[in-house]
């Protein structure tokens, strides 16, 4: 259960949703930073926590984490641009065992504009795609990507995980892009090792990505991806944002093709593949105080109903180890349904304080999860208390993690 707590573990930093950011919310594509940065190219945080666990089996456990992250971003010669960006993460647990270090390359890259409307990327890049809030079956380059937890903001997991290495060309118009990109195989399996380059973590098997948006008007936009990976049948994306109106945004996320599903590569016989969906829809809701409010349903055609997750939760414990621990690895539902709400407030009562909070429910197991940050910003430090409960029968989805509920003091430096 180790493998479940540092996944879903406490989380230490949070993004904040602005209450006029409808381009942003609209933008599908997944498309270069500007070349140029006002900040200039460097930019670097300091972040340590400390954190008091109260364990399911009794006990408490205290944890503390030092969060180096750094990014570079220039140009450094006409149409050519370099990318880095890493993250150190230093660890000390109660349990000696449990100490660690690792570093994540999230970023290292390079860019060429070969012409005003074409870029050809190529080297180790995070490519994000998805538009849903907490959970994104079109992200197709999630699976082995986290390495260290900074936070478990779902945006925050996105972002500060290990990119795959590819070679990416992306044309660009004014309404749209298309995008094109291959990632090979460079390992058999990922390698946990602290500071091994892990060429092969996330580049596990030759994949491939064709992805295209256009927007259809200031409140429709959507796009299509096709996503092929070797040994396994193409799979379809659709993302789809629409402004309802001047304050709120709904979105719809699908992925679907032809897959054995998540306990398959576990069960002996393996049994046949079908065609199975995975589908996200829900809303954002914005109102003229920078209050941002989500609700979202998910739903993962490759996970477990409630007769099959209760039959593998009463039945070989391994099994269920296993399960756990590949659904992590993957960052998937373990079971079909899910629920997620989401609600920040930035300049909550105060100028510079930002109240965020999130829930998850898993509908098949009724097992919940809920966080709240509360975080004060000076020019360069942010302070944040942070609350985390998980609670649910034995084996549910939150029931089984080992901390029932986290306290986290946080600082963070920005240099």
């Amino acid at each position: 259960m180790r493998a479940l707590l540092a996944i879903l573990l406490f989380p230490v930093a949070t993004q904040a949703l602005a209450a006029d950011d409808d381009a942003a919310a609209l933008s599908l594509a997944d498309r270069p930073q500007p070349a140029t940065r006002a900040a200039g190219n460097w930019s670097a945080f300091a972040e340590t926590t400390a954190a008091r666990s109260a364990l399911r089996a009794g006990g408490i456990e205290h944890d503390a984490n030092l969060f180096l992250g750094a990014r570079y971003d220039a140009t450094f010669a006409p149409g050519w641009r370099a990318i880095f960006a890493d993250l150190l993460d230093l660890r000390w647990q109660d349990h000696p065992s449990h100490q660690k270090t690792l570093n994540t390359t999230i970023d290292a890259y390079l860019s060429w504009q070969v012409r005003p409307d074409t870029i050809l990327d190529a080297g180790r890049i995070n490519t994000r795609y998805g538009v849903a809030t907490g959970y994104n079956p079109t992200d197709y380059f999630r699976a082995n990507a986290v390495r260290s937890i900074i936070s478990i903001d779902p945006a925050s997991l996105r972002e500060n995980r290990l990119g795959s290495v590819m070679i990416r060309s992306q044309a660009l118009w004014t309404a749209g892009a298309l995008t094109a990109l291959y990632s090979p195989k460079l390992a058999d399996q990922p390698s946990d090792a602290a500071f091994n380059p892990d060429f092969g973590a996330t580049n596990f098997s030759d994949r491939w990505l064709l992805a295209a948006s256009h927007a259809l008007s200031k409140q429709l936009n959507p796009q299509l991806l096709i996503f092929g990976q070797a040994g396994q049948s193409a799979q379809i994306g659709f993302n789809l944002t629409a402004l309802l109106n001047d304050a709120t945004v709904g979105y719809v996320e699908y992925s679907g093709g032809r897959t054995t599903g998540l306990l398959a590569p576990l069960e002996m016989p393996s049994p046949p593949s079908a065609y199975r969906s995975q589908i996200v829809a829900g809303a954002t809701y914005t109102t003229a105080r920078n209050l941002s409010l989500t609700l979202e349903y998910e739903f993962n055609g490759s996970g477990l109903d409630r007769e099959a997750w209760d039959a593998l939760r009463s039945g070989s414990p391994a099994l269920y180890a296993q399960y756990r621990a590949l659904t992590i690895r993957l960052q998937e539902m373990p079971t079909k349904q899910r629920l997620f709400a989401n609600a920040r407030w930035q300049d909550a009562i105060v100028n510079h304080l930002d109240l965020a909070a999130f829930a998850y429910y898993d509908c098949v197991d009724s097992s919940r999860q809920g966080w709240v940050e509360a975080r004060y910003h000076w020019p360069k430090v942010d302070l944040a208390l942070q609350w985390q409960v998980n609670s649910g029968s034995p084996g549910s989805e939150y029931g089984a993690l080992p901390a029932r509920q986290t306290w986290q003091a946080l600082v963070k430096y920005f240099f």
